[in-house]
């Protein structure tokens, strides 16, 4: 099974993310979407495994997800938003062959393992 983190290694619940897929023994590949950037066909992609939409993986903590919320910003909207500025984007998230899951709580990872 393949297994992606989408990681923010400033983020103490992302890193606590790492620690709990090495202590369950999974090899797992590390996307510091950070550094990496979005593309559009992921962000479709993890919103529908993720089953929140694209608007449910905003990080609730930025001033510009109140504003885009607020807005009734569009899914186009949103989603160039968080290619322009990934730090709009929740972590961490783990994406499976089962299905993607946000790790807040970090348990709910385990659900796609």
């Amino acid at each position: 099974m393949t297994v992606t983190l989408y990681h923010n290694p400033k983020c103490s619940t992302s890193r606590k993310a790492v620690e709990l897929l090495q202590e369950k023994g999974v090899a797992f590949e590390v996307i510091e979407y950070l550094k990496t950037g979005w593309d559009a066909q992921t962000l479709d992609r993890l919103a529908q495994k993720t089953g929140v939409g694209l608007k449910g993986l905003l990080r609730k903590r930025e001033e510009r997800t109140g504003e885009l919320l607020e807005s009734g910003a569009s899914d186009d909207v949103i989603r160039a938003a968080m290619i322009e500025q990934p730090v709009l984007v929740e972590r961490p998230i783990v994406e499976t062959d089962k299905g993607a899951r946000i790790g807040r709580p970090l348990e709910s990872v385990l659900e796609v393992l």
